[in-house]
């Protein structure tokens, strides 16, 4: 059965840079029947640190995957789970509680090399390895 997949940043960009096997991981994910996603903040976080002549490369991988955009539902969810945090003594960055909170919205896992940030209640987090 398919299963639609949130990749954060840190997945995405290793796949464009070709680290960790994450371009055989997803590749493998789509042959196997999984639909890739992503929120549409990692774009953002994605445009905001390309080095010059990734532009093109990005794009075209980019183009492949399901785009989730932020609704006001995510945001006032990542809000929240961003301020549970913090009266919890725990930073998380709002980037991060976006893409947990797409994921909570939509019903999905995400699969994240950053681990520790995800640790959310009801979150499920996607193996990489």
């Amino acid at each position: 059965m398919s299963q639609q997949i949130v990749l954060d940043t840190t997945v995405l960009i290793d796949a464009l840079r070709n680290r960790n096997q994450r371009r055989a991981l997803l590749a493998s994910l789509v042959v196997s029947g999984q639909e890739l996603a992503t929120s549409t903040i990692c774009i953002a976080e994605i445009y905001g640190g390309l080095r010059p002549g990734e532009d093109q490369a990005t794009r075209a991988f980019l183009s492949g995957l399901d785009m989730i955009p932020v609704s006001a539902v995510i945001a006032e969810r990542a809000g929240e789970l961003k301020a549970t945090f913090r009266r919890q003594g725990q930073t998380r960055s709002i980037t991060d509680m976006i893409v947990a909170a797409t994921a909570l919205e939509n019903g999905l896992p995400v699969a994240t090399d950053n681990r520790k940030d995800f640790q959310v209640p009801g979150l499920s987090l996607f193996p990489l390895s």
